[in-house]
């Protein structure tokens, strides 16, 4: 009983001085810096070019600190197992691992009602301790493929016979080994992501690829090569196939949300983030929120 006092005491402790890191929107503003996490080594969206933090979110989360009269500063995060765990290391207890530093506001979080109320088995939100706001990005399922080994992709079914590349253990991954009763596994190759992937299709090792279109459009746009192109194809019985990409903030720190959102509402009105998207190669289209 007394180790187990002493376990609990010490994780409460960890716990308090994780809370404590959380500042205010007066303490931010004064400090004069926002800090902001991205995900690590995830382009078009963040990552580092020779040493220079480049993408989308990062762009933006420049854009935001700008705004706001204050410094930016990157906290670079690994992609955690779940979102449950990125939100909970990040933004409202910290991580051991990650020496509990926590943002002020976290990139690509999802903009999405029914995830936002999910509640674990006592029946208390999962991210209780979190709000998510913001929507900057529409997201769906792409495809493109090669013109060379490919005609035209009008239905998915065309992977019976060519195979496609897609990232392993992912949606397009679960979709493409059981749609259909599952006669387009033995054409789903897999790979650690969809970077390996496209160069995968570039060695004409698959003949197309899947995954978010953000990461195709990048894919393609730095390819430049006029024979790679991008389906419309529809994706049956695959449930939800487009979303929004938001932020998110500790649950205590609505006021910088609000600063933000209204910020960022002036970045897409005057095509700030229309700008930043193109300079990537990417499609932009204004969230339902702002139009």
């Amino acid at each position: 009983m007394r180790l187990f006092a002493a376990v609990l005491s010490v994780l409460m402790l960890c716990c308090q001085v994780a809370q404590a890191q959380v500042r205010s929107y007066d303490q931010m503003i004064a400090g004069g810096e926002l800090k902001v996490a991205v995900y690590k080594d995830f382009a078009p969206y963040s990552f580092e070019d020779g040493g220079t933090p480049r993408g989308v979110d990062v762009e933006l989360a420049q854009a935001l600190a700008k705004a706001l009269g204050v410094r930016l500063t990157l906290i670079w995060a690994p992609a955690g197992e779940k979102l449950d765990d990125d939100l909970r290391d990040y933004i409202w207890r910290g991580s051991q691992l990650h020496n509990q530093q926590l943002a002020d506001l976290m990139m690509r979080a999802p903009y999405d009602h029914d995830y936002a109320q999910k509640r674990n088995d006592q029946g208390e939100l999962e991210n209780g301790h979190v709000v998510m706001f913001g929507p900057y990005q529409n997201e769906q399922w792409q495809v493109a493929y090669d013109r060379r080994r490919l005609d035209s992709v009008g239905s998915v079914a065309v992977f019976e016979q060519h195979p496609i590349g897609v990232e392993v253990d992912s949606v397009p991954s679960f979709y493409l080994t059981s749609v259909f009763n599952g006669m387009l596994a033995g054409n789903t190759r897999h790979y650690p992501g969809v970077p390996q992937a496209f160069a995968a299709m570039k060695a004409g090792e698959v003949d197309a690829v899947m995954g978010m279109r953000g990461e195709i459009d990048w894919q393609v746009h730095e390819a430049g090569d006029p024979q790679l192109a991008l389906a419309e194809n529809a994706y049956p019985n695959m449930g939800k196939q487009r979303w929004e990409i938001g932020m998110a903030v500790h649950e205590s720190n609505r006021q910088l949300a609000y600063a933000v959102e209204e910020a960022l509402e002036s970045l897409i009105r005057d095509g700030t983030l229309q700008s930043i998207y193109s300079h990537y190669g990417l499609r932009y289209e204004v969230p339902e929120m702002y139009q």
